[in-house]
C-alpha cells in the first residue's frame, strides 16, 4: 500500500506525513523512537475500508526537517496537527514513544480524542524513577550505544545509505529488532529515516534530538510517569507486546518493528474504556 505525502502545519513549520486515504473517522498514527510514518503502512492497509488513517513523522524523524528545542514540542505538535486536519474527536494511535505522545497531548487538553490506542506505550514508573531513566539516556554511554546499534546521526553518502538499507533488509528475518516484519516494510522505514542534506543523507534521529527530548522537567504538569493517567477520561485500548514496565521513555531502543507489520486492523481500535 502507498499513501500520499503531505505536510502538516505546526506552530513553527511543518511536519511530514503520509495520508493513506480511506473514508470515515480520522485516525492519527504516531510512530515510536527511531521509526517514522512508513512504519504504519501495513496497519493502515487494514484501516482504510472504515477509517481515514494519516501517519506523521515526529520532529527529528523521517522527512520532518524540524528538530526539537524542548522536551515537549514533539507531543504538543499533535494538537496542531489535529487542528490543521479539522478532525473532530479522532482516534489517536501511538507506538512506544508515540504512545506517550498521544497520551500526553490528550492529558494536556490539546486534543479531545474519541479514544486512544497505545501499542507498547504505557508508562508505569513514578516520577523519580522516570527522571533517573531519562537522565541515563543523556549519558555518553547511551549516545555511543545508539550510534552503534542504530547509526543515529550518521552522515552517509548515497551508496552507504543504500548498502545499509539492504543490510537491514537481509538481517530482518533473524535480528531481534525486525524479526517477523515484512522485508519491504523494513526497507521503507529504513530508507525514510535518511534525510537528504546536500549530497549526503543523515540518519535520523540525531543524538542531539535524543538529548533534547529526554531533558524532561521534573516538575512539569504533564510528565512521563504513571500519574499521567489520572488526567484522562477517554477510552484507552492497550496493546503491550514487551514485558510490563515503563516502555516509552523517549528514544529507548526501538521496540520490534514486527509489532507493526499489519493484521491489527479495526480490532486495534476497540474502545474498552480506561484500564
Amino acid at each position: 500500500m502507498t499513501g500520499t505525502e503531505i505536510e502538516l502545519p505546526v506552530v513553527d513549520g511543518v511536519l511530514s506525513g503520509v495520508d493513506f486515504g480511506g473514508h470515515g473517522e480520522g485516525v492519527l498514527l504516531v510512530h515510536g523512537s527511531g521509526h517514522n510514518a512508513a512504519a504504519w503502512t501495513d496497519v493502515a492497509s487494514h484501516l482504510v475500508g472504515e477509517c481515514h488513517p494519516i501517519a506523521l513523522d515526529l520532529r527529528g524523524h523521517g522527512q520532518t526537517r524540524l528538530d526539537s528545542t524542548d522536551p515537549e514540542q514533539y507531543w504538543r505538535d499533535i494538537g496542531g496537527v489535529v487542528t490543521a486536519l479539522a478532525w473532530d474527536r479522532p482516534v489517536l494511535v501511538g507506538h512506544s514513544t508515540g504512545g506517550y505522545a498521544v497520551t500526553a497531548a490528550t492529558a494536556c487538553g490539546l486534543v479531545e480524542p474519541a479514544a486512544l490506542c497505545i501499542v507498547d506505550g504505557m508508562v508505569l514508573d513514578d516520577r523519580n524513577a522516570s527522571i533517573a531513566e531519562h537522565a541515563d539516556m543523556r549519558t555518553t554511554e547511551a549516545a555511543d550505544r545508539l550510534r552503534s546499534m542504530f547509526r543515529y546521526g550518521w552522515n552517509a553518502d548515497h551508496d552507504q545509505m543504500h548498502a545499509y538499507v539492504e543490510q537491514c533488509v537481509r538481517e530482518s528475518g533473524g535480528g531481534w529488532l525486525n524479526a517477523g516484519a515484512r522485508p519491504g516494510l523494513v526497507e521503507e522505514v529504513t530508507r525514510r529515516s535518511f534525510m537528504r542534506r546536500g549530497h549526503r543523507r543523515v540518519r535520523r534521529p540525531a543524538i542531539e534530538e535524543v538529548v533534547t527530548v529526554t531533558a524532561v522537567e521534573p516538575d512539569a504538569e504533564v510528565f512521563p510517569a504513571v500519574d499521567l493517567y489520572d488526567r484522562l477520561t477517554c477510552p484507552i485500548d492497550l496493546h503491550p507486546t514487551t514485558p510490563a514496565r515503563s516502555c516509552c521513555a523517549p528514544f529507548r531502543c526501538p521496540a520490534h518493528q514486527g509489532d507493526l507489520r499489519g493484521g491489527q486492523g479495526r480490532g486495534a481500535l476497540r474502545h474498552r474504556g480506561r484500564t
